[in-house]
């Protein structure tokens, strides 16, 4: 069995090589109307550019598993602004998805935690949708046809029943092209693993199984049957289920990420995934990013009966 490891937006071994490079809508708006747009095209360019920069660094490492940047553009949904970024930069977002595509990179977004579903007020769920629709705008721009959107179920209000039922309803005002491409993860206090596993049954979404937020708002059910049941969730996308990874920053901050991935933190996991037999791509959430990836897949090699076969790849005997 196969495990790929990767990473999240910014690749520290890189200097200066931030994809989200922000411009706030006070600082534009104080702006002359000459110069706004200008600023905000150069902050884009930045963005994309070093986002081409990340994807070689990674093809480089073969490190084939990596997380977009959700901040490419600034201001991207904000209703006054109105910036068509997706014809200013058609060039270069074919250029972006040109790599993905020719080295088989698996690709993603995170949309922030104001993507939710759960939602009583309506303002929340529309600006959900259009956040959406930004993400998946990228991806068709780049034209990666096997990318995907991650997003938490959401709040529970204090009712997790009714939160469930608004969840179900404000979903249909989603485009089903955005809903295909869609995954639900388990957080750290609210959705455990299987009330969200139960979430994807029901939509048919695919599961990103969180392990870090599964130890800190356990369930009843096993590792195995979380991993079997999340694959089963992915299975007829022609995909290996995907795992977020971390490990807490200390005892008292539990549910904050540290720098690294601490081994004995996640080698239950690696246990677990081990004993069903099942390839996995591993999303490495710490702090320090490629640099804790590409740390991991050393410590994970030097692991008897793991065997480094690429870069950032591992196979498990």
């Amino acid at each position: 069995m196969r495990i790929r490891i990767g990473y999240v937006s910014t690749a520290l071994n890189l200097w200066n090589s931030t994809p989200a490079k922000s411009l706030t809508f006070t600082r534009w708006k104080d702006m002359d109307k000459n110069v706004r747009f200008e600023k905000l095209r150069e902050t884009t360019l930045t963005n994309i550019r070093n986002t081409y920069r990340i994807l070689s660094f990674n093809i480089a490492h073969e490190i084939f598993v990596y997380r977009f940047s959700s901040s490419i553009v600034p201001l991207a949904t904000h209703p006054e602004v109105n910036f068509d970024y997706l014809s200013e930069f058609k060039d270069e977002w074919t250029e972006l998805g040109r790599l993905v595509k020719v080295f088989n990179l698996r690709s993603s977004f995170h949309p922030n935690q104001f993507t939710l579903f759960t939602s009583d007020k309506k303002h929340i769920t529309e600006n959900a949708v259009r956040d959406l629709e930004y993400h998946f705008n990228l991806l068709e721009a780049m034209e990666i046809s096997n990318g995907t959107i991650n997003i938490h179920v959401g709040g529970a209000y204090g009712d997790k029943t009714s939160a469930l039922e608004r969840f179900s309803s404000n979903i249909e005002l989603i485009p089903n092209d955005i809903r295909n491409i869609l995954t639900f993860e388990n957080d750290d206090k609210t959705y455990t693993a299987l009330e969200t596993l139960d979430v994807c049954k029901k939509y048919n979404f695919k599961f990103a199984f969180d392990y870090h937020h599964h130890i800190a708002n356990p369930c009843l059910i096993s590792l195995e049957e979380i991993i079997k049941s999340q694959a089963d969730t992915w299975n007829k996308f022609g995909l290996p289920p995907k795992i977020h990874i971390s490990s807490p920053k200390s005892d008292k901050d539990y549910r904050a990420h540290s720098d690294l991935v601490d081994l004995g933190f996640i080698m239950p996991l690696i246990d677990a995934v081990k004993k069903i037999g099942i390839d996995i791509d591993f999303m490495v959430e710490a702090k320090l990013k490629d640099i804790a990836a590409l740390k991991l897949i050393d410590d994970l090699s030097k692991v008897r009966g793991i065997k480094r076969t690429g870069g950032a790849t591992l196979e498990i005997k």
